[in-house]
Parts: C-alpha cells; sequence; structure tokens
C-alpha cells in the first residue's frame, strides 16, 4: 500500500548549491529556477493522490519482458542518443566536493574538515573514482578534465556496452587515467576489475534508481567492499514526488514508485529513511542524506515544477 514520505533521519541544512530563494510568491516568474523550497501538508497530498491514480500496473506478459530484457533496454537507448546523452554535470564538484583531489590531500574529504573522521593524510599518492552506471562519461569526464593530475583514476561501469564503447570513444579517454567496463551491479555475486578495498570514492547518479527496487541492497553491499576505509559513497537521485513520478500516466507502474518509461528503461523515486537504511545495512556511515527540492519554472508558459532529488554521502568506517 502507498504512503506518504518517512521521516528523515534528521533534520539537515542544505549545503550552498543555489541561494536564490522564493520569499515572494509574486515573483515567482522572475527566475528559472528556485532553491531550498518547502513543501505544505497540502502539496504533499496532491501529490500522494497522483502517484496512488498513475499506480496502474503494465500486463504480466509485458513486465516478464521489460525484466528480463533490461540490458537490452539501455543498449538501445544509448544507440538512439549516442553522446548526445552526456551532460556537464556543473554542480558535481558543488554539490559534491569530496571528488576534488586536493580536499583528499589535505585531509578534508569529508563535508569539512570539522566532520571529517579522517585526519591529515601526509602519505596521499592516489586518488581511485568509480562512476556506477557511468553513462556515456557524465561524471569520468569532468573529472579527467578539471583533475589533471595523473594521480587520480578513474573507473566507469556500464549496463549497456553501447555507453561503453561511447566511452572509449571520447578524446578524453586514456588508459592510464580511466578504465570503462561492462557491468551488471544488480547481480547477487559482483565481481569487477578493481582490487577490493582500493577506493576512495563511488559515485551513484541517477543510477541505483534504474534497477530493480530487490536488487537494490544487496547491489549497495556488493559495492562496499570495493571502498577502502574512510572512503565514501556519493549519492544523488529521484527523491519520492518528482515531477518525473507525477508525470507517469496510469498503467506504466511496475511496483510501487517504480516505472517503466516508454522506451522500457525504469525508475525508481525513493524515501531519504530506505535510502538510509540500505546505506546502514551495507555498514556504511551517514554524513548526508537530505532532500534537494528545487522549484523549476517556464517563465514563457507561466508553468511550476517542482523537483525532489535525494543525495547522501555515506562513509565506510576506519578500521580500528
Amino acid at each position: 500500500m502507498l504512503q506518504s514520505p518517512a521521516p528523515p533521519p534528521e533534520k539537515e541544512k542544505r549545503p550552498q548549491f543555489g541561494t536564490r530563494f522564493l520569499t515572494n510568491e509574486e515573483e515567482v516568474f522572475k527566475h528559472n529556477a528556485w532553491d531550498q523550497v518547502e513543501w505544505g501538508e497540502e502539496q504533499e497530498s496532491e501529490a500522494l493522490e497522483k502517484v496512488i491514480a498513475n499506480s496502474g500496473t503494465l500486463p504480466e506478459e509485458v513486465l516478464t519482458d521489460l525484466y528480463n530484457n533490461s540490458a537490452d533496454q539501455w543498449d538501445k537507448f544509448y544507440g538512439v542518443h549516442n553522446n548526445r546523452f552526456f551532460k556537464d554535470r556543473h554542480w558535481l564538484f558543488t554539490e559534491f566536493p569530496e571528488l576534488k583531489l586536493e580536499s583528499h590531500e589535505q585531509g578534508t574529504s569529508v563535508e569539512n574538515a570539522e566532520t571529517s573522521e579522517e585526519g591529515p593524510n601526509a602519505e596521499f599518492t592516489s586518488f581511485h573514482i568509480l562512476e556506477v552506471g557511468c553513462g556515456v562519461g557524465n561524471t569520468i569526464f569532468p573529472l579527467l578534465e578539471n583533475t589533471p593530475d595523473k594521480r587520480l583514476f578513474v573507473y566507469g561501469c556500464d549496463f549497456a556496452p553501447t555507453a561503453i564503447d561511447i566511452v572509449k570513444s571520447h578524446e578524453l579517454y586514456d588508459t592510464e587515467r580511466c578504465l570503462g567496463f561492462v557491468s551488471d551491479i544488480s547481480q547477487k555475486e559482483l565481481t569487477l576489475p578493481i582490487p577490493e578495498n582500493s577506493l576512495d570514492i563511488i559515485t551513484m547518479i541517477f543510477v541505483l534508481s534504474a534497477i530493480n527496487p530487490s536488487d537494490m541492497q544487496h547491489c549497495i553491499t556488493n559495492l562496499v567492499k570495493y571502498i577502502k576505509p574512510g572512503g565514501h559513497i556519493l549519492f544523488r537521485d529521484y527523491g519520492r514526488f518528482d515531477l518525473a513520478q507525477l508525470r507517469f500516466k496510469n498503467g506504466r507502474c511496475l511496483s510501487d514508485n517504480f516505472y517503466a518509461r516508454g522506451d522500457g528503461t525504469k525508475v525508481y523515486f525513493f524515501e531519504q529513511q530506505e535510502v538510509h537504511d540500505m546505506f546502514e545495512r551495507a555498514g556504511l556511515v551517514r554524513k548526508q542524506n537530505l532532500v534537494d527540492r528545487r522549484l523549476q519554472v517556464n517563465r514563457g508558459r507561466k508553468l511550476k515544477m517542482y523537483r525532489a532529488w535525494l543525495q547522501c554521502k555515506y562513509m565506510k568506517p576506519l578500521e580500528a
């Protein structure tokens, strides 16, 4: 049964990304977007009603085909869109300063030095990152471009062979600095071409939502063994009642809050608490878990579009 979102693990103040706050409703169409928009009970109630209204499921034979052919669906997706799907994540280093190599050299790889559980790392020699669900390299290439230091090495894996082919054809792809490979991270037994306990950071940006909810927990648990003690998973994905969820038509639902798009790819919409529980069960410690609510507007058509994304940072505890 569908329920309204559970309360967050604790009230947190979102770090700076944008500082454009809507204080006068009459000025809502003055800019394209507003940050940290609060929702009232009435708006959440209306959103829940829309989700209930679009919760009709697909026929059983269609569901079976969608679950059995996930790889083909994503491969076709990248085959159609090719590298036009590349998006410059201009927010990447603002939202996740942990991705900056110099922050690790200075021993401030968590949110800030005051909350860091890691001391200064004078013997810092290398920095290894894995982008899970790398697509066409939306995180790989901004990392390589903004961090020319060759101590940085970036891995990228994706379900779709076509996506990895596109990554390897990119002008910045350099086997001395990065490795792209095909992997199904939803499998029960996961083996990656990466040494265990070696990664400083794993990024999971709009990727876990594409996985069957029943596979999410073991997916996270399997990935954690590749993170070194003190390393992090940086997570950003769709939150419950995001505009994308409310726009689904009835009959596209696979299970609660899990939908099939028209092209066969799938998407799940998360609550804060369920994400926290999955990472905690995998043995990680919460550093951040918050909802990023934003109001985007179409000034020409006078439309309001409410977005809701989850942003989380979880750390593998340091060995005693």
